[in-house]
């Protein structure tokens, strides 16, 4: 389902996106058939935005952009096909410039996954993230705390959220991003420092 587009409706009622977060010159990292150009409309403090996925390179590397290039780097639902994601962070870091915005939105392993890895919904999930567990039923969890603190020294943390607002607990195993309103996923929005 478009999550980037599911994702809008619920950034809507938080202005930081609109005034802070969104701004500049930007780069959408897996666009895919949901890019960003398709909300810049909403977004007036972007001036660009610049749409990359697989025929661009590998998301991981981003070897073609320089350092400090993007006011926002965005990425929705691709650090989980990111063959180390640990490494695809730290150049999402690093091609962002100095007071600009990192915002990453990944699926939650017990959301979507729901206790199956490899992954039934997507056969390319290289990983599953989580926030804070200290044991996870996926031998390939990445504790998203722990991913951030590799960064901490050049970012400022601003949000890690849950987004369950949409999800319904109790359900038979389904993927639930698949209806109109479940994003089943994290969020973490990064300041440069």
């Amino acid at each position: 389902m478009k999550e980037l587009t599911k994702a809008t409706m619920r950034r809507f009622h938080d202005v930081r996106y609109a005034t802070r977060w969104f701004t500049g010159d930007a780069i959408d990292i897996g666009a895919g058939d949901d890019p960003l150009t398709r909300i810049q409309p909403y977004f007036p403090l972007l001036k660009t935005v610049t749409c990359c996925d697989k025929e661009d390179g590998d998301a991981m590397l981003m070897d073609w952009v320089a350092d400090g290039t993007y006011d926002t780097v965005h990425s929705s639902n691709c650090l989980e096909h990111c063959v180390d994601p640990f490494i695809a962070l730290k150049n999402w870091v690093r091609i962002c410039r100095k007071g600009g915005h990192i915002i990453v939105t990944i699926p939650d392993e017990d959301l979507y996954e729901q206790g199956i890895f490899p992954s039934t919904f997507n056969a390319d999930h290289k990983w599953t993230f989580t926030i804070g567990k200290t044991n996870s039923w996926s031998h390939k969890s990445v504790n998203v705390i722990q991913l951030l603190g590799q960064v901490v020294d050049e970012v400022k943390i601003l949000k890690v959220e849950l987004l369950d607002a949409g999800f319904v607990y109790g359900l038979p195993r389904q993927d639930q991003t698949l209806g109109l309103l479940s994003e089943s996923s994290i969020e973490f929005v990064l300041e440069k420092i």
